[in-house]
């Protein structure tokens, strides 16, 4: 079977923009679908499945209906919530991404915009959309079965564990869906930034040159990480499953990413801490330097 083409809906109310994006995003092999305004894209999405756009990007400014409040329209449906939002604006005062990012816009971009940077952009977003497509499609397996799970501990090493453990992992708790996207940043992080002391500056780096995975891999087999395991165990009680997760990196400067930055908001990486706690571990606590951290899952949520 040939792989889908990612497809795209693109909103702006100014045809020249349009324009722009369909000639940077020319050759990655995406099918762009148009739209000249928030309503016209409401439409569309109103007849649309929950698998026809693998993202959407948005003009923020716009008649009839704006990029705000379509925003707020497609995270309330349930079918488009896992669907990621690029926000274009030259609104880009804190407080306006702030509003854009707590309404569900984790990515965006400042025009005029940068062609690689858009590239990037959507590189990261339809990456995320494909986790969670897998995640979500995995955390429907099973769930009864590990919903009997007690207690458990898992050392993991590369993306490849994390990604397993994370599907594995959510259906120990109510909603599995919602909660596998979480684990799995939370997961990640462990390896790249802990264990392999991968900075997020260095992993935008690697991001727009589309290397970050290869470098992981690299930095895997070095002497110095050989060696290095992170762990996750978990344990259910009456009213929770709670969660720890250590790595056997020197820590970082967790305090700065418990919450979105808006500072952050126009790179393609750095939100996935406050994406966690946002979707699912609102008790989220790091410890001590950082290498290790808490959460849970009410058993009784939804």
């Amino acid at each position: 079977m040939m792989p889908k083409v990612a497809r795209l809906l693109v909103v702006d109310d100014e045809p020249f923009n349009l324009e722009i994006i369909a000639e940077h995003l020319d050759g990655a092999g995406y099918e762009l679908v148009t739209a000249n305004d928030g309503q016209e894209a409401w439409d569309l999405l109103q007849n649309a499945g929950e698998d026809e756009f693998d993202a959407l990007i948005l003009d923020r400014m716009m008649p009839r209906m704006d990029g705000l409040t379509l925003l707020k329209r497609v995270k309330q449906e349930a079918r488009f919530r896992q669907v990621p939002v690029i926000m274009q604006t030259a609104a880009a005062s804190k407080e306006q991404v702030m509003e854009g990012i707590q309404n569900g816009a984790y990515y965006y971009l400042t025009k005029p915009f940068d062609g690689e940077v858009l590239a990037t952009i959507v590189r990261a977003a339809l990456a995320d959309r494909a986790g969670w497509k897998d995640l979500t499609r995995s955390a429907q397996r099973d769930t009864q079965l590990f919903a009997l799970m007690v207690e458990g501990r898992f050392q993991f090493r590369t993306l490849e564990d994390a990604r397993g453990l994370a599907q594995l992992l959510a259906n120990a708790c109510p909603e599995p869906a919602g909660v596998s996207l979480g684990l799995l940043e939370l997961l990640v992080n462990a390896v790249e930034h802990g264990n392999l002391g991968i900075t997020t500056k260095e992993k935008s780096r690697l991001l727009h040159q589309g290397l970050w995975e290869k470098d992981v891999a690299r930095r895997l087999e070095l002497p110095e990480n050989a060696q290095k395991w992170a762990e996750v165990s978990f344990r259910r009680d009456s009213d929770a499953v709670r969660f720890t997760i250590r790595d056997q990196g020197d820590g970082f400067d967790w305090k700065a990413f418990q919450e979105f930055d808006p500072a952050r908001a126009f790179e393609p990486n750095g939100r996935g801490i406050a994406l966690a706690r946002q979707l699912c571990f609102a008790d989220l606590e790091y410890l001590g330097n950082g290498s290790e951290l808490r959460f849970s899952v009410s058993v009784s949520q939804g």
